[in-house]
Parts: structure tokens; sequence; C-alpha cells
């Protein structure tokens, strides 16, 4: 069994080492993790003699002798204690949060160390000096230490699906499968990078609009529930006969209701809530939920294309590696989590075992354009990677497209919202604020 040389951080702050004997280096940094030591480098020992010659050692889970020689092999002077700022310090490194940005530096790092011919052990090795997060180094050691027991990355990704996104990490699984890493690094760097343009986008937009509209409401509550009774007690006062407009009437009389009873509202939002997320938790739930987000408005064409993108990119690859259709349906669909293409995968791939056509169920499902399956089709009887390859480009050219159709739609669709609120705004609260300020209201009160 390997020896180990280790360093770590107790929960006091207290750099540790000792030199322990594990399975692999992944075990071990399991094992210091699981009793609250923050491992810092773990070195592996050179075999000193024949297999005979050497010793028996202690056993790494054995933790309790571990934590029995934590006291006697402190660094530095004997008895020192960390500073408030390093504890803080300390504290705040134990927990950094990782950020996006944190995993696409990771990826494009890792993409360019591959594409210099790096091998995976080399190449994290060389990440993992340059990281700054602590947080994120642990985990990327845990993925190092896996590499080194023979293990692939996406097998200890999948244990940090907070880190890494689902997508992300069957991309890597495409990878190493397929043998074409370097170019599902490539996609995965892509992909991080229009994920975050996207969002970007979309920020811009709604944010702003979000934020006016979130004010409107409160003006017009707050208008609601105090200047309009303001105003009507004005009117009280000095006896006129005119009167405020009947939907500010109305909205006051509304908003005195919901407030006495906030609770009928509350409840019957908590259970439709609730009645939804139950269903979508079912099997059929979830297939009709997720078959709503391939035909919904604005976003449902763009769903579709982003996944149908990806899942024709990853069978590229394993094609390219000289798998057969079935496998490579078989490994690509990993990269889609929709639950409506993957059926229509499955069923591709029976279709191949019974001797049909596996572009048939894209055909049938009504989703995909007929130009997608008709390059499939041709490629078919063609050149079936060289299509893909087009088809590609030609997916990628209809999501920019529908992107720039989401762009100009969604601005006038949120302009309309919040216009109609204002509007709503205007004849309720500041139409009787005009009324006051105009003071019409005294002459009807004096009699002229």
């Amino acid at each position: 069994m390997p020896t180990y040389m280790y360093k770590a951080i107790t929960k006091t702050g207290v750099v540790v080492r000792n030199k322990v004997e594990s399975q692999s280096r992944q075990n071990l940094i399991k094992t210091l993790k699981n009793n609250n030591l923050l491992p810092i480098s773990i070195e592996q020992m050179s075999y000193i003699g024949s297999k005979g010659q050497r010793k028996k050692k202690r056993n790494v889970t054995d933790i309790q002798e571990i934590m029995k020689n934590v006291n006697t092999t402190q660094l530095g002077s004997k008895g020192k204690k960390l500073s408030t700022k390093e504890k803080i310090n300390l504290y705040f490194a134990k927990t950094e949060k990782i950020t996006q940005r944190d995993l696409v530096v990771f990826t494009q790092n890792f993409y360019l160390l591959k594409k210099a011919n790096f091998n995976n052990i080399h190449a994290l090795n060389t990440i993992i000096e340059s990281t700054e997060n602590v947080t994120f180094k642990g985990i990327l050691e845990d993925i190092l230490a896996g590499v080194e027991a023979g293990e692939n990355m996406y097998t200890t990704m999948e244990y940090y699906e907070n880190v890494f996104p689902y997508i992300y990490i069957n991309m890597i699984k495409v990878g190493e499968l397929s043998g074409s890493l370097t170019k599902s690094l490539e996609q995965a760097v892509r992909y991080l990078d229009e994920t975050e343009s996207l969002n970007r986008k979309l920020r811009s937009i709604l944010i702003p609009n979000i934020i006016q509209f979130v004010l409107l409401i409160v003006m017009l509550v707050v208008g609601t529930l105090f200047a309009i009774p303001a105003i009507q007690s004005v009117f009280d006062q000095v006896g006129t006969e005119e009167e405020l407009p009947a939907i500010t009437l109305w909205f006051a009389d509304f908003m005195n209701v919901a407030i006495q009873y906030w609770y009928i509202p509350v409840i019957i939002i908590l259970a439709i809530t609730g009645v939804i997320l139950l269903y979508i938790s079912t099997p059929k739930g979830k297939y009709n939920f997720h078959y709503f987000k391939y035909r919904m408005p604005i976003f449902g064409e763009l769903i579709f294309a982003l996944d149908f993108n990806r899942l024709m990119k990853a069978m590229l690859l394993n094609l390219k590696n000289g798998m057969r259709i079935q496998e490579s349906l078989e490994v690509s669909k990993n990269v889609v989590q929709n639950y409506v293409m993957l059926s229509i995968i499955e069923t591709s791939i029976n279709n191949i075992l019974i001797g049909e056509s596996w572009v048939e169920p894209f055909e049938k499902s009504g989703l995909c354009k007929p130009m997608m399956t008709e390059m499939l089709k041709i490629g078919m009887q063609t050149d079936l990677t060289e299509m893909i390859e087009k088809l590609v480009e030609y997916i990628q050219i209809d999501i920019d497209n529908i992107m720039n159709k989401i762009m100009k739609a969604l601005p006038q669709i949120v302009y309309v919202i919040v216009g109609v609120v204002l509007i709503f705004f205007v004849i309720v609260v500041l139409v009787p604020c005009v009324q006051v300020y105009m003071g019409n209201f005294l002459f009807s009160a004096y009699g002229v």
C-alpha cells in the first residue's frame, strides 16, 4: 500500500503533518476531510527496498492514531496561537464560495494545457498550484486523486454537482469516454461563455424593468392605502358631492379586504404551488413539464435548439473516434437532461436495434425543423460525420437568429407589462391626486 506525507489544517487553524498509508490519494483526502482536516498538500513517498523488506505500518483509516499525533506535529513556534485577523482570514478562505468565474478559468486553463499535450495529472497539478480559491483547490485535488487512482474525472465531478453543472459534467464524460477530452473542453468553454453571455443579456433587459415594475407596485399599494383615504377624508370634510373614480374605490376596497384576510390568498398560492411541485415530481408530470419547456412561448424554441445542438456535437465527437451510431447515441445522451429529448434518443436507439431509421423519432416528435432531419437523412446516405458538422453549423446560425428575435421581442413584452401597471397606477392614484390639486371639488361643496 502506498505511503503519503500530508500537510493539513485543523479546525483551530493548526497546521499538522503526518506520514500514513492509504489505498489512494483520493481515499486519504476523503478521510482527512471527514475528520475536519483541510488538506494543504499530499505527496506520495517513494518505496524503499523490496516489498518483503517493508515494515507493516498503521492504516490511514485508523484516524484515532492520526489525531494522537496532531499536537506533536505543529509547525512554527510551540503553542503559537493565531491572531483574530488570521482566524478571520482562515475562516473566509475555507468557506470561500466557488464562482462561475472560477469554473470558467479552470476550464480555459485545462483546455489550453490539454491542447499543449499535457496529460491529465500534469495539467491538474499545474492548475492546482495557481488556484487561489481554497475551496475549489480542495475539489481539484480530489479530482486529481481520482485520476491518479485510475478513475475518470467525471466520476469525481459528479460528487460536486453544486459546483459543476450537469451539462458540464457530461460534456467531460463524453470527452473521456470517446477519447476527445480536448474537444469536449473546448465545447465546455464555449458552453460556459455562451451561458454567461445569455445571462448577461437577459439581466440587462429584465433587472431594470423588474425593479421598475416592483417600484410601481409598491407606489400603487402605498398610494391606495394612504393617499386615497386622505383624499376621501378631504372630500368628506368639505361636504362635496364629487366622488373618486369607481376603479379607485374598487381597488381600495380590494386592498382592504386583501389585508384583512391576507392568509386566504397565501394559503391558495401555497396550495397551488404545492400541487404543481407534487405533479412535477411524478414521472408523467416531469415529462409534461419538460415538454412544456420545448413548447413554451419565447424561450421554448431556443431551449430545444440548445439541447439538440449539444447532442449533435457530442455525437460528432464520438463518431469521429470510431463509435457506431448506437454507441454514440448512448454516450451522447448524457449531455441532455430534458426527459422529452431523452425519450426521443431512447426510441432512436430502439429503432437501430430493430433495423429502422434512428432519425425517424426526431422527425415524428415535431420539435426538429425539417431541415435538421433532412440533413441527417442525407448524411446516412453519404457521410454522416461530415453532414453532422454542417448540421451543427446550421443549428448555431439558427440559435443566433432565435436569440436576436428574443432580444428584440423580450423588451417589448416587458415594456407592455410595465406600461399596463403604470396606466393602472395613474388611473387609481394620480387621477384623484390631480382632482385635489385642481380644487374642482370645492365648487361642488359650496353649491357652485
